[in-house]
């Protein structure tokens, strides 16, 4: 009884301290404007085992890179459907060169990501907020209050497609480029859902038919730099709750995706977009493809930017539509083995059990 009473209090005073830092409004960008030295308790990791898997020195584990130019013709589409198809099965992760998104657009959203960001604290404070209904949410640590450790992390989040937001509801010094962006990257998914759909042994739209390419949400991530960035994460380990992630990094090293039970680098390259299986297609997939854990970290130098976009199906449908894995995927020997679940029970799974570690698939295994 005495070890739950302690327990209980250090809780509560652990609630205190996530709660004072997130009434701030300024998020983790705030704690560096305000020259901390030393990272606040909250944010220190505990020790998971997934987190004290060594780094890769191992040279021959080269990350997947995929080059779509010219998929329209016969002979590259097939190599490059093969290498998806092993990509998506045994990493979870690739990157795409010659994608059709111009450089131009890739480092103008980007740069005002950063320039957002880089805000008087009072620009900023007027987007913040825990409301999730709301069209724009800005914030640190979706799941502040729930997560073991909170992340070195601060996001802007949209779900910007299918219904596209007009201009004015978006933060100003990114509302062009948002948009812009996302028409690039809404275009972009189409293809990959086709190579992929090839890549399962489907018909070339089966994926676009389950409505997978139907909505999108973008997070614009900033990770500031950090004074002891050995005691904490930017993103502690997780896998993504959507069908498929877009990711686009600036060249400060620190994603890692967890492959052969090491933690792999991603490396920066200009140009390349990085794809990645989300939990959702693993589910209908039956296992086929892997939605690969990956984290990143932190350094005391420079801040570190990304967009993420996450194809995660019709926000319509959220809680009327069923996902289970394709019946022409499954056999008496590849028997199902997710039920089916709406992609609103999942995400409520995923948001309650927060980034510990874990996949929330497991809560749907038969």
């Amino acid at each position: 009884m005495a070890g739950s009473s302690s327990s209980s209090k250090k809780n509560s005073h652990d609630i205190d301290e996530r709660q004072a830092f997130d009434e701030t409004r300024t998020g983790v960008k705030g704690l560096v404007e305000n020259g901390i030295t030393k990272v606040p308790r909250i944010f220190i990791q505990p020790p998971y085992d997934s987190l004290t898997k060594p780094e890769s020195f191992n040279l021959e584990l080269k990350f997947p890179l995929i080059d779509l130019e010219n998929i329209d013709q016969s002979i590259t589409r097939k190599e490059v459907i093969c290498k998806i198809r092993e990509a998506s099965s045994t990493w979870g992760f690739f990157q795409v060169v010659n994608h059709g998104i111009p450089l131009s657009v890739m480092e103008q959203m980007l740069e005002r990501t950063r320039k957002f960001y880089e805000q008087e604290p009072d620009e900023r404070k007027k987007w913040y907020t825990r409301d999730t209904s709301k069209r724009v949410v800005y914030n640190s640590n979706f799941d502040l209050y729930n997560a073991p450790s909170a992340n070195w992390r601060d996001t802007l989040y949209c779900q910007i497609a299918p219904d596209l937001p007009k201009r004015e509801e978006l933060p100003e010094i990114c509302s062009d480029i948002m948009i812009e962006y996302t028409e690039h990257v809404l275009k972009l998914g189409r293809t990959l859902f086709q190579l992929i759909s090839d890549a399962l042994g489907l018909k070339i739209n089966h994926l676009e038919e389950m409505n997978c390419a139907e909505g999108l949400a973008m997070l614009c991530h900033y990770y500031p730099e950090c004074p002891q960035s050995e005691l904490t994460l930017g993103t502690s380990p997780h896998t993504d709750r959507d069908f498929l992630t877009v990711l686009l990094n600036d060249d400060v090293s620190g994603l890692q995706v967890l492959h052969q039970n090491q933690w792999v680098d991603i490396p920066p390259m200009p140009g390349a977009l990085v794809i990645n299986i989300g939990d959702l297609l693993q589910e209908i997939s039956n296992d086929r493809f892997l939605s690969a854990s990956h984290r990143v970290l932190v350094n005391n130098v420079k801040p570190r930017v990304s967009v993420a976009c996450f194809f995660n199906g019709d926000p319509k449908t959220f809680t009327t539509v069923a996902y289970g894995p394709i019946p022409e995927l499954l056999s008496e020997d590849n028997p199902p083995k997710y039920r089916f679940t709406t992609i609103g029970e999942y995400v409520n799974v995923y948001n309650a059990k927060g980034l510990d570690g874990t996949s929330a698939l497991a809560h749907f295994w038969l």
